[in-house]
């Protein structure tokens, strides 16, 4: 029995009345009105300063005019920052319904309202990053402390600038993105969180009196965390055919948004579909290479984690299928019951007052103030994030299910929650995280729970511990390259024409028989994550972020068992600061060099280590263990 189902009704949901008493009351409508007031002020007042790009406005050729062009850029960034205060907290909070209930169809209509009022925003922040372009970063920097404090955002848009299409092209580009990528994205979060799958209970299995033979997507792959393999089995055999019987508007969406980010780039004049990915992460080509070469060298090491957990699976070293099939990769390890929710929490927090009771008092203000959405159910969105509402506060999405792993998820997330306590004091332009960078803190919490539950795990707690680590690492690094392979081949084929939901899944499997190679059972693979994953259909090649922050976490980490009060007196600056500066210069004041491959090396060496451990651990049990695998 797993804790998605049966734990239900004590998981909570998080609670937003106090920002607004409902979507539809006075006070949500007066916020609305005000911001559409505000957008359409902000207007008039690029308007007014001629906020757009121009030869002519470089700042040095008269001080009188530099004068008038420094105040009117005081002015226009105080009030973009404010606009932008209010589209947060105004997008998260009808975020807050949609991806918990994407049959609301009252938020959903007010989505809609709110993406053409963004649209309109998105026009002005084109124009506001041309012109800044045009006076110069570096003068506006050198006569206005605003401008100063805020060099490196404004720098990233200048360069963003140069890339853009004309004012006319960028503001008919916003437009249609309402019906075009927008469009493609909602339905793709609005249909698959509401698709229901019908899985069957196997013969002699508990499964049919904990679960309704149909269930939303969400709770059937939650199932891939349940303790009998048959279950697993049956949910990954249905959650297939699920996405087999869906894939002809799945793929028309993935088609449509990958083909309209391959005309964007190609009209702003970006020719690799990787490279806007990496300028907006302040990340160079050199360091990206050097960090995935060190991936591709550890595969060897992650196949020897999978060929072990399939040996204790099946409970010998020898004989059936060497690699671990796709519907075995999350099952657990040891005889650990399912963990309830107030057991998750004081994990948890148990792992994060070992670091500082600033981090712990998080978990207690995220819990006690009802940031959290746990329970899965249908409507309800996938997976997991966190988003930041109102000054440093965050809600945060999860779909628990009991797991280990899950337990590590509720770290990651509030690991994001943390981070937004550390940018609260930063501008809404400030606050801008490149992806590489946002899961720093995330990571790190994960890794503080990972270090905390080894320091006292002795025999099976320490195998559970040390397997839900490695399962958690092979995802982020096996799991994840796979899909950076697979939407490099997806995005060089779309640049012909669109794609089949057949040639999908084949490069799906390609990319995973690159990556897993003979540690996935080449009969029991996943040809359908790219339908399972929200990834591509919102950001262009958000994959190997998830990998720069485990590694990068892990070396962050190895900096704080080194000099543990030195580390932490710099560690909030840190995180504050993700949005003010390019990865290489921020990992520099930690004497960290992201363009080495050793230093990524290095992190890996640390799951290498944990592969030996879990081999030796398995060598020592498998002569006894009883076959669950099929």
């Amino acid at each position: 029995m797993t804790a998605s189902l049966s734990t239900g009704a004590r998981l909570p949901r998080w609670d937003v009345t106090d920002v607004f008493p409902s979507i539809g009351s006075r006070e949500y409508a007066a916020a609305r009105e005000r911001l559409g007031a505000e957008i359409t002020r902000l207007t008039g007042l690029y308007d007014e300063h001629d906020v757009r790009a121009g030869a002519d406005k470089r700042l040095g050729k008269d001080e009188n005019a530099d004068d008038r062009a420094v105040a009117a850029f005081d002015a226009v960034v105080a009030a973009t920052n404010d606009v932008l205060e209010q589209i947060r907290l105004v997008s998260a909070y009808v975020s807050s319904y949609v991806t918990t209930d994407s049959t609301d169809e009252q938020a959903q209509g007010e989505l809609s309202v709110l993406q053409t009022e963004l649209a309109q925003f998105q026009r002005l922040r084109s124009r506001f990053e041309a012109w800044v372009g045009a006076l110069g970063v570096d003068e506006l920097a050198a006569k206005s402390p605003v401008a100063a404090e805020h060099g490196y955002p404004l720098q990233k848009g200048a360069e963003r600038a140069e890339h853009q299409m004309s004012e006319a092209e960028e503001g008919l580009l916003a437009d249609l993105s309402l019906t075009g990528s927008t469009a493609w994205q909602r339905l793709w979060g609005t249909f698959t969180s509401q698709l229901t799958v019908r899985v069957e209970a196997p013969r002699g299995t508990a499964m049919d009196a904990d679960f309704p033979e149909t269930m939303s997507m969400s709770q059937a792959r939650n199932l891939a965390y349940h303790a009998d393999a048959a279950v697993r089995r049956a949910a990954y055999e249905a959650e297939l055919a699920t996405w087999e019987a869906n894939e002809v508007p799945i793929v028309a969406a993935l088609n449509a948004i990958k083909g309209e980010t391959v005309l964007v780039n190609r009209r702003r004049g970006w020719t690799d579909d990787l490279d806007p990915a990496l300028a907006a992460n302040g990340v160079d080509r050199s360091t990206l290479d050097a960090m995935q070469r060190a991936v591709q060298g550890s595969f060897p090491d992650f196949r020897r984690y999978l060929h072990a957990k399939a040996a204790l699976l099946r409970g010998r070293t020898q004989g059936g299928a060497a690699g671990l099939a796709f519907h075995d990769l999350f099952a657990p390890v040891g005889d650990a019951p399912p963990r309830d929710w107030d057991a998750a929490v004081a994990a948890v927090t148990d792992a994060f007052v070992s670091y500082s009771p600033a981090l712990a008092k998080l978990v207690e203000r995220a819990t006690g103030e009802r940031w959290i959405d746990a329970e899965p159910r249908r409507g309800k969105r996938d997976g997991a994030f966190c988003m930041g509402i109102e000054a440093d506060r965050s809600l945060v999405l999860l779909n628990y299910d009991g797991s280990f792993r899950s337990v590590q998820t509720l770290a990651h997330e509030l690991g994001h929650a943390y981070h937004n306590t550390t940018l609260a004091g930063r501008t809404p332009l400030q606050r801008q995280l490149p992806m590489a960078l946002a899961e720093t803190a995330s990571i790190f919490c994960e890794t503080i729970m990972v270090e905390r539950g080894l320091a006292d795990a002795q025999g099976d707690d320490r195998l559970a511990v040390i397997e839900g680590d490695l399962q958690a690492a092979c995802q982020v690094v096996v799991d994840i390259h796979s899909r950076f392979l697979f939407e490099s081949s997806f995005f060089a084929a779309r640049t012909k024409r669109t794609l089949s939901a057949k040639e999908t899944c084949e490069f799906m499997l390609a990319a995973q028989d690159a990556t897993y190679g003979d540690g996935l059972r080449a009969d029991a693979r996943h040809a359908y994550m790219w339908a399972a994953k929200p990834h591509y259909y919102t950001s262009t090649f958000y994959n190997w972020p998830y990998t720069f922050g485990l590694l990068f976490g892990l070396g962050l980490y190895a900096k704080y068992r080194d000099d543990p009060e030195r580390f932490r007196s710099s560690y909030d600056d840190l995180l504050s600061s993700v949005g003010l500066g390019a990865a290489r210069e921020l990992a520099a004041r930690f004497g960290i060099d992201v363009a080495d491959e050793a230093f990524w090396t290095a992190s890996l060496d640390v799951i290498r280590a944990r592969v030996d451990e879990f081999e030796r651990l398995v060598a020592s049990r498998v002569g006894g263990l009883a076959s669950k695998s099929p």
